[in-house]
């Protein structure tokens, strides 16, 4: 059982990659088995589903590592701006190490029309990225941002980091991260501000950031 396991875990993890680079209709279950390294086999027996199966476990894998590294961002950060800088670099630098060929695992199921065959994969892609918004506006809220304005900053850098995907692979340039950082890093430190209000009644500016860490 731990080998058919580990095949499964492989097959995800291998299928996740390549959409990412290639989009969902860009990934054939050929590709997902040759990078794996699995057999045939392990399609039918653990994908029962097909395709789009694999692309719902994928997407969910996906997911949940964007939440764990939500989570390990917030875990460094001292402010709601910091997050974003720790949050948006990262994805920065897994850009330009990725050659700007990565992209995202859960936006070629929308983009490509999939979602419009399949109602499961459809809610697939709503769930994943409400989960990942989710968990931002969480780390937001607990940095000193309202919860209005937290859910709203979190839609936005989710917003402004899949667009920088977008723009940045078009453009081979980290340009699109920087923006969104700049732009989202300045939101942050304005919201915090104006719904953080000490015990004087008098509205202060967070203490300068510490500059955001490097990926591992």
């Amino acid at each position: 059982m731990g080998k058919r396991t580990d095949a499964k875990q492989k097959m995800v993890q291998a299928a996740k990659q390549l959409i990412r680079q290639r989009g969902y209709n860009g990934t054939a279950f050929s590709d997902v088995l040759e990078l794996s390294g699995t057999s045939r086999g392990s399609v039918y027996f653990h994908f029962p589903g097909g395709k789009a199966q694999l692309a719902l476990e994928a997407a969910e894998a996906h997911a949940l590592e964007q939440v764990q590294i939500i989570d390990r961002a917030a875990e460094q950060a001292t402010s709601a701006a910091q997050l974003i800088e720790i949050y948006v670099g990262l994805g920065r630098d897994g850009m330009i190490a990725g050659d700007y060929g990565r992209g995202c695992c859960i936006a070629p199921l929308i983009t490509e029309g999939v979602t419009q065959e399949s109602a499961e994969l459809a809610e697939a892609g709503r769930r994943g990225f409400s989960e990942i918004t989710d968990r931002l506006a969480f780390h937001f809220a607990a940095l000193g941002v309202a919860q209005a304005p937290a859910r709203v900053l979190a839609e936005a850098v989710i917003a402004g980091v899949e667009g920088a995907m977008i723009t940045s692979r078009a453009l081979r340039s980290a340009a699109p991260y920087e923006a969104v950082r700049t732009v989202l890093v300045g939101h942050a430190e304005a919201v915090t501000v104006a719904t953080t209000v000490p015990e004087n009644g008098v509205p202060v500016r967070p203490p300068a950031r510490p500059a955001a860490g490097q990926p591992n």
